[in-house]
């Protein structure tokens, strides 16, 4: 994959853009996840729009990503289960050299998601919560250039 950075502070972003589908195993049973990342308002935000399959039932997201007043590149955003959350863009290097990741603190504590490359055509994608003997790992999709 490709994973060459563009312009500007949201550039990191520009590997990430268009749809892409990832199928995993949970708790809960077999899941599908569909994310589409596009360039919104004047190309100032990046758009998420994520689409969860999941024992025939469904969860969405949308969320922002931009920059906010203090010049931070963070996230907004918002679910179909009523929640919301916001994070700010942190280091992950120690998952890959070219990892893309954001922190937020929830109500259980502080919780990162990162994005990178493999050595095919798809990113890894986490979701991972902070203990005291580091980051432990609850969610991890592959994804794959989607062709709808």
């Amino acid at each position: 994959m490709d994973w060459k950075k563009g312009r500007g502070k949201l550039g990191i972003f520009t590997p990430l853009l268009g749809t892409w589908q990832a199928q995993a195993d949970s708790e809960m049973g077999p899941v599908v996840c569909r994310r589409r990342f596009s360039k919104v308002l004047g190309g100032k935000y990046i758009q998420l729009e994520a689409h969860w399959e999941i024992r025939g039932g469904s969860y969405d997201e949308l969320a922002l990503l931009g920059v906010n007043k203090a010049k931070e590149v963070c996230f907004w955003s918002f679910t179909s289960d009523g929640k919301q959350s916001q994070g700010v863009l942190a280091e992950a290097s120690d998952l890959h050299p070219l990892a893309v990741g954001f922190e937020a603190h929830m109500d259980a504590g502080l919780a990162r998601q990162v994005y990178w490359p493999d050595e095919g055509d798809g990113f890894h994608w986490v979701v991972e919560s902070k203990t005291k003997k580091g980051w432990r790992r609850f969610v991890e999709h592959y994804y794959l250039k989607a062709d709808f």
